[in-house]
């Protein structure tokens, strides 16, 4: 006798059974994105302080090398030591002699670059770059360069960069890479509110930000406190400084220092655990600084003293923050008229001065 199996249909009960547990999934689901948009900020902030400490260390271990260096180099504060009147050569055999500091300065860089990195002849080889002051963006390269000794560090290590700088961790990550479409300031040409000085578009300038530093060097810890014989601020760009005649650079000593605690030696050039990443001279701005004495100072620009210009050392020096290419913009928007105080970057007497008073 044929057999013929019996099919069920699903019970009422199974097909509740299947419908709460749909909506018990989607139940789940708003959950979750709840919970990721409440997490979301407390792990971005998490970060935040991670960086933010990250960066703290750097600075610390920057402030111990420098003090090493000073030991090593009677007393002197790391900058560039070549100078105007001497003859030195390159690692491809040319002698060069420059005729001022700056060129001396600027000569150095590339020596050490070509050095380090091996790019001494081809496409890709290290540029002579007399047009920029390598003082302020790269005196950390002497710095390395006297760490690293005979090692490789010199290429691999971030200690100059800001864990939070995502733009200059690429950079350093692909230094070959400074075409059209590298992403580096001014292979493109859209400046679109950027500062727009021609030399940035240059080869040998936008091919050292890989080599760049996210943390700036007051301009008194490698030139004099003036009021004479100094680089000065100008009011249409805050990237550019002027100066004529014969301006000594290099020779400034760790006993110049008149209140160690109290100057500022470097800093991070933007707040990047803030929102939009405001510049170090809006007044909120809490960027890491490395004292001359070792400590490291978080407090915020708005407390430090005022800032003067060398050559006119009598009224507040204030100017408009225009950004480089692919750095953070105004917080005001592209073209901000707002004058902002320069604070610890011209201290005014320089290395004789006070940034942060005492409370």
């Amino acid at each position: 006798m044929l057999m013929i199996s019996e099919m069920r249909m699903p019970s009422r009960r199974t097909n509740a059974r299947r419908a709460m547990t749909l909506i018990e999934l989607l139940i789940t689901i708003v959950i979750l994105l709840a919970l990721t948009l409440t997490i979301a900020p407390a792990l971005g902030h998490m970060r935040g302080e991670s960086n933010n400490d990250l960066s703290k260390a750097n600075l610390m271990q920057l402030g111990q090398s420098r003090d090493q260096y000073a030991l090593d180099n009677a007393d002197r504060i790391f900058a560039y030591s070549w100078r105007a009147g001497e003859s030195y050569k390159l690692p491809t055999g040319q002698v060069r002699n420059p005729n001022s500091d700056q060129e001396a300065a600027a000569f150095q860089n590339q020596e050490i670059l070509m050095r380090r990195t091996g790019r001494i002849n081809g496409a890709t080889k290290i540029q002579s770059s007399t047009t920029r002051l390598p003082h302020r963006r790269f005196s950390h390269l002497v710095l390395l360069d006297y760490l690293a000794a005979d090692d490789n560090i010199f290429n691999t290590t971030t200690l100059g960069i800001d864990p939070a700088d995502q733009n200059v961790l690429t950079w350093h990550e692909r230094p070959l890479s400074y075409g059209q479409g590298s992403g580096v300031p001014y292979a493109e040409t859209d400046l679109n509110g950027y500062d727009e000085d021609f030399n940035w578009s240059l080869t040998a300038v936008r091919q050292r930000w890989a080599f760049a530093s996210s943390y700036e060097i007051v301009p008194f810890a490698w030139q004099g406190d003036g009021p004479n014989d100094v680089y000065v601020p100008v009011s249409s760009t805050p990237h550019l400084y002027s100066g004529t005649g014969s301006i000594v650079l290099g020779q400034r000593l760790m006993s110049d220092v008149a209140f160690a605690s109290q100057k500022v030696h470097m800093h991070e050039d933007h707040d990047r655990e803030q929102k939009r990443f405001p510049w170090f001279a809006y007044d909120h701005a809490a960027v890491e600084k490395l004292m001359f004495d070792g400590s490291i100072n978080s407090q915020i620009s708005g407390e430090a003293n005022d800032s003067y210009s060398p050559a006119d050392p009598n009224n507040v020096w204030r100017q408009r923050y225009v950004p480089i290419q692919h750095y953070p913009i105004p917080l005001g928007g592209f073209n901000d008229s707002t004058e902002l105080n320069m604070r610890f970057r011209w201290t005014k007497n320089g290395l004789q001065g006070i940034d942060y008073p005492t409370p």
